[in-house]
Formats: C-alpha cells, structure tokens, sequence
C-alpha cells in the first residue's frame, strides 16, 4: 500500500515565496498522517495565468524553491508543478517529482492549451516526450491538464507499465446549472480520468487546483481512481483541502491479470500505420 496526499491548494499568481511556503506546510500536514506522496496542481509553485510573470517565476533546476523541495523530499515524495527555465532559455510548464533528496524525474507539459480563454503557448515551449518516471513507491506516469486530453500520452504510459497516472491540473470550473452538485466541466474530467484507468489498468491521481484568477475560477474535483475505474477518494467543492488515499499494488496486478490487455496489444500494428500516413502525406 502506498498513502498519498492531494493537496488540493489556492496558488498566489506570481508570488514563490508564498507558495513555497504553502507546499511547506502542505507536506507538513502530509508527513504528519504518514503518506509516502504528496501530490500537488499544475504549476503549484507559481499559479497559472502568468504571462509577463513567465521571466520572472522560472526556475532552473535545482534553483531556489525546487532546491527546497528537494530538501523536503528525504522521507516523502513530493509532486509538484512549476516553470521551468531551460538551459537553452526556453521556458516549460513542468511537474517534478522529488524523492531522497533530488528531483529524480520531471514531465514537460506536451499539450498546451491554445484554444478559448488559454493561450499557453504564448508564456511555454511544449514538451516533446511521454517518459515513465521510475520512484521507490512505484512506475509513474506524469500527464498536466491537457495531456489527459489526448490519447498519446495515456497510451504510451500503458505501454511502459506504469502503476499510476498523476493528473496534475488547473482547471476551470464551467458549465455551473442551478441544482446541480459540480459543473459540467467536473462530471467531463471523470468520465475522462475513469476512462484512463479503465484503458490503462492504472490508479489515475487527479490533483486540481482552486482559487480565482483573472475573474477565472479554477474547479478543484481532485479525486482518485483505481485501475479498475471505480472511484476510490474525491474532494468536492472549491474550496482548499487535502484528500488521503491509498494505492495498492495487488489491485493493479490481479486487474492486470484477468483482463490481459498490454499483452494482447499491438503497438507495432500502430507504428506501422502511422508510418504509412507519413509517407502518404510527402507523396
């Protein structure tokens, strides 16, 4: 079994040493009910919509904060989101994962939002690649908000045998209607973390965050899901909290070993038609 922590936090725009601060007590509070991970939003560290803040907020690794949480990490794991500045001066939305000490692992957000209120390719450059993260509690599979959207990155983590997905977001809250418990924009992010699970025989992690900014408020719903798709913890509201829950390892092997379906999976039938659309798109 491995006990995780959603830290479902209300980030300040722009302001590092109030959201470090803020992980701090959040992995505090995590260490204190004896989790092993704690998993944090899309770009916890620095909120969300920063556009001429992007310059001011990246980080390049283990600089400042992400050298403080690495500190923090020595006997919990922590997940977190941040801006990261590369050596190359590109600027990526990134979720780092510290563990003993260092950040053992990071994902570049592959699939920026550049449709309705979002223009992220504007203040990010998109990551290029879907990588396994190996941790002492397990396989990791890191998809940020829009991946969870695309099936490229949720097939190729099935494929490398991961034991969860973190789903880390931030995420508006949209489709609100009188009597109804959560928005619309809630009930669709289940259906797509239940689908997740299901397809990749994997426990999904969904950490969202809350809060408001530029008259945006975000959704909150963090929420957990077994490899069998059946919901195992959710946070509902929009307000700030944390949600416990634990993993186990078993249940994704004996899911794995009824239903069988990395073994009976073709990936080479899909390279070989992916390449032939290659080619037929030079001819």
């Amino acid at each position: 079994m491995t006990r995780i922590v959603l830290a479902q936090i209300e980030p300040a725009l722009g302001d590092l040493r109030r959201n470090l601060a803020l992980h701090e007590a959040e992995v505090a509070a995590a260490r204190a009910s004896d989790a092993q991970l704690v998993v944090f939003p899309e770009l916890s560290l620095t909120g969300y919509f920063l556009k001429d803040l992007v310059a001011e907020v990246a980080l390049a690794t283990g600089e400042g904060p992400l050298a403080r949480l690495a500190e923090l990490s020595r006997d919990i794991t922590i997940a977190a989101g941040f801006a990261e500045r590369a050596r190359d001066g590109r600027v990526y939305n990134t979720l780092g994962l510290f563990e003993d000490g260092r950040m053992v692992g990071a994902h570049r957000k592959v699939h920026l939002v550049t449709y309705g209120m979002f223009d992220e390719a504007r203040d990010f450059a998109p990551g290029e690649r879907f990588r396994a993260i190996d941790s002492k509690l397990g396989r990791f599979g890191v998809l940020l908000c829009e991946d969870m959207w695309h099936l490229d990155g949720m097939w190729l983590h099935f494929l490398a045998g991961v034991d969860a997905i973190l789903a880390s977001s931030a995420s508006p809250a949209r489709g609100a209607a009188a009597g109804e418990p959560i928005p619309r924009s809630q009930r669709v992010w289940t259906t797509i973390q239940d689908a997740a699970a299901v397809l990749t025989q994997s426990h999904v992690v969904y950490c969202n965050r809350v809060g408001c900014e530029d008259g945006i408020v975000f959704g909150g719903g963090s929420r957990v899901v077994g490899p069998d798709g059946l919901e195992l913890a959710r946070l509902d509201g929009l307000e700030a909290g944390r949600l416990s829950c634990e993993l186990d390892a078993s249940l994704v092997r004996r899911v794995r070993t009824i239903t069988p379906l990395r073994r009976d999976e073709k990936p080479q039938l899909v390279l070989r038609d992916l390449r032939a659309l290659e080619d037929a798109e030079e001819a």
